[in-house]
């Protein structure tokens, strides 16, 4: 790959030689993937570990892990003749494919459950163009729907039950080996529909067959407790959680979950809403990372594992999936702003200050 400032970065590019691609497929990229990988300044010892690590796909185009995958789907779509795309989405599916919609001239019709989107992610996918449907039903409805009409008409879905989302998603994995010169010891990620800790599995896998890794990560997959159908093992009709982005009662890659986490002898746990919503508050405080509630889940999971005395040192890497602009609402929920009047005068602010 060139070294050239100006060289194309994205997935498509640093990753071209594990990915499913052919000289048809068009080199699109809004510049996703090659996300930080942080390491915690102050949650590490709270979570049992002798390192922490928070791999940044907030970072990535539309502010989520989404464009890993879709950036695939889409060239995968265009490739194939599409001139329309289509998804389900609980948000962030549907701002990243508007998104390279957009970039690529498509037409991007979009299913979300109705009243029940954050507002920051409805508005990308306002912003970017796409034709928005709401649904009187929720996620699992509104997939099932997108999965019938794109078999109908001549329109690709970009959900991640295409095989090409999991491709892309998987070069997190990639990216985490290359950067800490093996796998770790354990992966935590937020798990809705579950097509990420799939991906992820997936790309340490082939990491330690190519020799890039010595190590397979304990896969620890975390579910708000009002939408964790893995953990109960029967799809929850009515899931309901404050983490929008895995509100999902049915997950469409239930079994590359599952197998995820057997095959890596992890689990899939349940974290409630309130120690969700703990983690999120302590990222931003202590962290300086300001996240989705969803994101946050992965971080809540390892803090009840260390409370439970189920953490015992070693390295971690938590995924971090969305920003927290994503969710404004939650975020003014959330906190008290300390914001004192003052007069536009350095006294004035001085006395504001109290000194």
């Amino acid at each position: 790959m060139s070294t050239s400032p100006l060289a194309p970065r994205g997935v498509l590019y640093h990753w071209a030689e594990v990915l499913p691609l052919t000289g048809q497929t068009p080199r699109i990229t809004l510049g996703e993937g090659d996300t930080p990988l942080v390491r915690s300044a102050a949650l590490e010892g709270q979570c049992g570990l002798d390192e922490l690590w928070f791999k940044l796909e907030s970072c990535n185009p539309t502010g989520s892990f989404k464009d890993r995958g879709m950036v695939v789907a889409v060239a995968k779509a265009m490739e194939s003749g599409a001139r329309a795309i289509m998804c389900a989405s609980t948000g962030n599916t549907s701002a990243s494919a508007a998104a390279y919609a957009a970039r690529c001239g498509l037409e991007c019709y979009v299913l979300v459950p109705g009243g029940r989107v954050a507002a920051g992610k409805m508005a990308q996918a306002i912003a970017y163009g796409s034709r928005i449907i709401e649904i009187d039903g929720n996620f699992d409805d509104a997939l099932n729907a997108a999965r019938e009409l794109t078999a109908k008409h001549p329109v690709a879905l970009v959900n991640s039950v295409n095989p090409y989302r999991i491709q892309g998603q998987k070069t997190a994995a990639y990216e985490i080996c290359e950067t800490l010169g093996d796998a770790p010891g354990m992966l935590a990620i937020p798990v809705g529909n579950a097509g990420n800790i799939t991906a992820y599995w997936k790309g340490f896998s082939e990491c330690a067959e190519k020799g890039l890794s010595t190590l397979h990560p304990r896969m620890l997959g975390f579910q708000a407790a009002g939408a964790a159908p893995l953990v109960s093992g029967i799809p929850v009709l009515e899931p309901n959680t404050v983490a929008t982005a895995i509100r999902i009662g049915n997950p469409a890659s239930w079994s590359g979950a599952i197998g995820a986490r057997d095959e890596s002898g992890g689990s899939i746990e349940a974290v409630t809403d309130e120690e969700i919503l703990e983690a999120y508050r302590l990222l931003a405080a202590k962290e300086g990372l300001f996240v989705e509630p969803a994101s946050a889940a992965s971080v809540a999971g390892l803090l009840k594992l260390a409370r439970a005395g189920r953490t015992r040192g070693g390295r971690a890497v938590a995924i971090l999936t969305g920003n927290g602009l994503k969710d404004p609402d939650t975020a003014t929920a959330q906190y008290t702003p300390d914001i004192t009047r003052s007069a536009a005068t350095v006294e004035g602010v001085e006395r504001a200050l109290g000194w």
